[in-house]
Formats: C-alpha cells, structure tokens, sequence
C-alpha cells in the first residue's frame, strides 16, 4: 500500500505595501522557492499559502492575521505538522520574535521549516540555536540599515525638489489646470487688480475643469494652484 505524501502549509509575508499581490516578485518567489522545495521532499501543500501582506517582520507572529489563520487551520487538521517559509526572515527579521515564536511551534509540535536553509529551525542543539540567533541578528541588523538608507534617500530628494512622497500636487497631476489657474490670477494691466481665488475657481468649473471627485475646485485648492499665501485673519 503507498503512503501519502507527507503534507504541509506555505507562509509568506511581505513588509512593503507597494510589493504586495500575486503578480508582485515577492509573492512570486517565495511561493516558487517553497513549491520547489516541497516537490523535491515530497510534500504535498495544502491550501492557498497563507500570506501576510505588508505585515512587518518584527510583529509577533500570533498578531499577523495571516500567520493566525494559519494556526487556527493547523489546530483543525492535527494530521499537517509542517509550515515551509521561504527563509528565516520571511518568518520573522526581529530575533526575539524568532525564537519565542519557533518555541510557540515547537510546543504545538509545529515543524517549522525555512526551505533556503532547511536545518535553520530543525535542530535544537545550543549551537543551532546560536546560529539561528546570530542570522536573525543579521536580519534584524539587515533592516534597519535599509530603512535608514531609505530615509537619508528621501531627506536629500526633499532638499533638493522640496518634497519627497505623499500626495501629488494639482501641478503634477493637471498641469493644464494649474497653469490657467496661475494665468487668470495675473494681475489686470488695466487695473492692477487680481482676480480673487473664488473667482478662479469659478472661470476654472467654467472651462470645465473638476478635481478627482468631480467636483469644483475650492479656494484652498486654487490657492496651492497659484501658489498664494492664505490671507491673514485679523485678530
């Protein structure tokens, strides 16, 4: 009689909002790198992978809703005992999450299993446990060089163009808009008198311009367009 392959789930995660879906590389990746390996090992994947998006690495592993549909499936089918992640750090870059959450599985008699180093979390030996720590130090370490890299980068964009992330402005996204709004506030030849900021608004509905919403530009938005300062309130 042939025995059934063995069977296990697939978790992913990924921290970055922006590399989040199926058709993203992350996604892509992880779940080849976990399907190459099952295959190689026999094991048969169960489910959907369970998958948290733009969840962080150091959040402990109990509050990801992912990670907690995946215990709750686990607990329902006692016959699966094996999770596969793509490497130590797709389950967790912060060290002390790593180890409390690896004896959170551990004591459920989870096996859990990192398929670039599969002997990461298999052994339990002190110097397994050392290497394991000293490779989520290096994760840990990992991440916060990279967000102060990401954080200088967009300290010397916004010196150097004045703003970095955020909202785009009327001017990038309608330029057409925010220049007839900068002509009709030029002053009147004539009189010297500029047009008010209402009165904008209106000659901008008139040509037939609406913001996102489909609604008339309000003062606030010509006002940016034009690059007025709001007029003092008299105290």
């Amino acid at each position: 009689m042939t025995s059934k392959p063995a069977a296990a789930v697939a978790y992913l995660r990924t921290f970055s909002a922006t590399n989040t879906g199926q058709d993203k590389d992350s996604h892509k990746r992880q779940q080849a790198a976990i399907s190459a390996y099952a295959k190689r090992h026999g094991l048969t994947i169960h489910e959907s992978p369970f998958y948290d998006a733009a969840v962080s690495g150091s959040d402990l592993i109990q509050d990801r809703p992912g990670f907690a549909a995946m215990l709750s499936y686990l607990a329902e089918h006692p016959e699966i005992r094996t999770i596969l992640v793509e490497t130590a750090s797709r389950f967790s870059r912060d060290l002390i999450v790593q180890e409390t959450g690896y004896r959170l599985l551990q004591a459920r008699g989870i096996e859990l299993i990192a398929v670039d180093s599969p002997n990461n979390f298999l052994d339990d030996t002190p110097t397994a446990v050392m290497v394991r720590q000293i490779l989520g130090a290096f994760a840990q370490f990992d991440k916060a060089m990279t967000v102060a890299k990401l954080r200088g980068a967009r300290d010397r964009k916004r010196s150097t163009h004045g703003k970095c992330e955020g909202r785009k402005s009327i001017a990038e996204t309608q330029p057409e808009v925010a220049a007839l709004a900068r002509k009709l506030y030029r002053r009147n030849p004539a009189t010297g008198q500029r047009r008010s900021m209402r009165e904008i608004a209106e000659e901008l509905t008139k040509a037939g311009h609406r913001n996102s919403k489909g609604n008339a530009y309000q003062i606030t938005a010509v006002r940016r367009m034009v690059g007025a300062e709001a007029p003092r309130r008299m105290a």
